[in-house]
């Protein structure tokens, strides 16, 4: 089964931190992926940029709509992913709750399926 772990921050958060405690947190992210890839549990995974560097995009018909970030409305915003490929849910929540990231944010589990399956 696939699952996306979103690891969803808190807006700014990563302001509050030096240089060097950013690289020591992003190395230990390092590692877990490379553990998650060496058990041919990992699919893929990428940190992103804040969302001060995003853009929303949506159509209403003939006119699309670009909203540029930071969100206003938004409180947090997703700083990167793992897409694992596991058994099941358990071990999905396994993964979840052994990811450094679950210390400074909250890692989101999500199973993977189309859009029409509720």
């Amino acid at each position: 089964m696939k699952f996306m772990l979103m690891i969803v921050e808190p807006r700014g958060q990563r302001t509050t931190r030096s240089e060097d405690e950013g690289r020591a947190l992003y190395a230990e992210m390092i590692e877990f992926g490379q553990g998650l890839a060496a058990r041919g549990e990992l699919l893929a995974s990428e940190s992103l940029k804040p969302d001060s560097h995003g853009v929303r995009v949506q159509r209403r018909g003939d006119t699309p709509t670009l909203v540029d970030g930071p969100f206003a409305e938004a409180r947090e915003m997703v700083g990167g992913f793992f897409l694992i490929e596991c058994a099941d849910r358990e071990a999905a929540l396994a993964i979840a709750q052994s990811c450094p990231a679950a210390r400074f944010a909250t890692v989101e589990v999500r199973e993977c399926a189309p859009c029409y399956v509720q």
